[in-house]
């Protein structure tokens, strides 16, 4: 009886992702005012990319854990989709828009995540559009640290976002904020490993 309990709330949550992806791809369909568009291979792109963060949230997130430290895929994901999209910063707006909407399916305060994934999508649409600036040929390269470090700092934002509100507004404990400071570092680092193993080879395959 519990296995079947246990294998309809797997159903039920990849239903919801499934659900939650198809809303995304949807929505970004619905960006075509001129130049804020993207082409449908991006289009399809994004939807991949978060319909396997959500999954990996569900399924092996937790058993990739170090005490309270665990990868958040989905944040993950839209940092690769930045990366590999080059979006403008309203597209990189409504990438971070549908990162929160996925992530309400497995977060202890619902909504707040759309405080901290929005700008912290915004910011990294603005860091990789100075990195191409500044550094093209850097960027041609195979290999680069950038996804690393971009990927980091998104996640320390999004993590120091949702930490300093919950600790003021809903928890009313400023303390918690410190508590939260190294589970917030430690699921950065985690992120920003798995951005950087995937980024190449996703880019190579998509001939990016």
């Amino acid at each position: 009886m519990a296995q079947e309990i246990n294998e309809t709330k797997q159903e039920t949550s990849f239903t919801s992702a499934e659900s939650s992806v198809n809303q995304a791809a949807d929505l970004l369909k619905g960006v075509n005012v001129k130049k804020h568009a993207l082409d449908i291979t991006s289009l399809v792109l994004v939807a991949v990319l978060f319909a396997a963060g959500c999954i990996l949230d569900f399924t092996v997130a937790k058993a990739l854990s170090i005490g309270n430290i665990q990868p958040e895929f989905v944040i993950a994901s839209f940092c690769l989709a930045i990366l590999l999209v080059r979006p403008n910063v309203i597209q990189g707006a409504i990438i971070g828009a549908l990162a929160a909407t996925l992530i309400q399916f497995n977060t202890s305060i619902p909504g707040l995540e759309y405080a901290c994934d929005i700008p912290a999508a915004i910011i990294m649409t603005l860091m990789l559009m100075g990195y191409l600036k500044a550094f093209p040929k850097d960027a041609a390269r195979k290999f680069s640290v950038f996804p690393f470090i971009s990927a980091f700092i998104a996640t320390v934002i999004s993590g120091m976002i949702f930490a300093t509100i919950a600790s003021f507004f809903i928890l009313h404990s400023p303390n918690t904020v410190l508590v939260m400071l190294p589970i917030i570092l430690g699921t950065a680092v985690f992120n920003a490993v798995v951005v950087e193993v995937l980024y190449t080879p996703i880019r190579l395959v998509l001939h990016k």
